[in-house]
């Protein structure tokens, strides 16, 4: 019979191996699909890349990985993609095999195996773009949704729903979108609501900035850094969800539904954000307000000399309500500029 000592031990040992084994398993995987006008730029991707112009062609970029780490993996199989029109048809589009450059799980560069598709925004409204991707190591089937928008006012589309296996429609127009708001939509599997389940919320990073998240992540919550990386909500019985996307950026929002034949059927709609509008103006002094300032300091000096050749100390008093009238104006102008 083990000691209490020897089983204290043989338990550390125990959680440090548990620990080993999920050290690197961080934030969910997903499907991203990324519009970007070259292999260059995929990574400097903005809420702006997913808005076209009438007659542009739009590639984009199908890769795989943490979006909020920036880790990225090679894509196990060929990708199956579309383009639903503002008018509802169809359009398959053909992928080609490239290799982008980016960071592997132990934050090590690497090259890695992606997709890209291209096609003419052709109609004004809002083209969905469709992606179905398998990987067998990860148990997991994603159908992606992304919006690209083209058209002033021309918000046709964006809450079509396409009849996929598994699929997120949006309840909230997916663009135009500000930190802050509030993405709501109705999960489906099947086309029948997807009830209780479990919809991960994910914003993506660009490698130096996801490596700084992450370091200040594991130091301040070091007891579950992942928490901080993918978000959890659930869906109610009519598989409805809300989330807060507090952040300006490109979020993913995944729902998982059933496992079939050992694959778990997710969708995933990609949200972009835009930063705070209107922008906070910054901060400029008022008219005059630096000439007060000075003012007051003349008048300071000056007071403070005749006060030290004076004998008596009270030469300079005359001074003073000078000085407290401009005082009382400095602060009224102050106080004018903070309402």
């Amino acid at each position: 019979m083990k000691s209490g000592k020897e089983a204290a031990i043989i338990a550390i040992l125990l959680a440090g191996a548990v620990f080993a084994c999920t050290a690197g398993i961080a934030s969910a995987h997903f499907t991203m699909i990324i519009p970007s006008d070259s292999d260059d730029t995929i990574w400097a991707v903005t809420p702006e890349d997913y808005i076209a112009e009438l007659g542009q062609t739009k590639t984009v970029y199908i890769l795989w990985g943490h979006p909020y780490e920036h880790i990225s993996f090679d894509m196990a199989s060929v990708p199956e993609v579309s383009v639903r029109k503002p008018d509802g048809t169809v359009e398959q589009l053909t992928t080609e095999k490239i290799s982008v450059d980016s960071m592997d799980e132990d934050g090590n560069p690497g090259t890695f195996t992606a997709y890209k598709a291209s096609f003419t925004v052709d109609q004004r409204g809002d083209s969905i773009i469709c992606v179905r991707y398998e990987d067998k190591d990860q148990k997991l089937v994603d159908y992606v949704k992304a919006i690209i928008h083209c058209g002033e006012e021309q918000w046709i589309g964006w809450d079509a729903e396409l009849g996929e296996k598994a699929e997120i429609v949006p309840f909230t127009r997916p663009y135009g979108l500000e930190q802050g708001f509030v993405f709501t939509g109705k999960a489906l599997y099947d086309a029948s609501a997807l009830k209780d389940a479990d919809v991960e919320v994910e914003k993506y990073h660009p490698q130096a900035e996801g490596v700084t998240v992450v370091g200040e992540a594991e130091d301040m919550f070091p007891y579950d850094p992942p928490m901080m990386f993918t978000r959890v909500t659930k869906t109610d019985a009519g598989g409805e969800f809300a989330y807060t996307l507090d952040e300006p950026g490109i979020w993913f929002v995944g729902a998982y539904g059933p496992e079939v034949e050992g694959l778990t059927q997710r969708s995933v709609f990609i949200v972009p954000v835009l930063a705070a509008f209107p922008a906070e103006e910054e901060a400029v002094a008022p008219a005059g307000l630096e000439e007060l300032k000075a003012r007051v300091k003349v008048l300071e000096e000056e007071s403070r000399s005749k006060q030290a050749h004076n004998a008596e100390g009270s030469p300079g008093f005359g001074m003073i309500p000078a000085i407290i009238g401009l005082l009382i104006v400095l602060y009224l102008v102050i106080k004018r500029r903070r309402q």
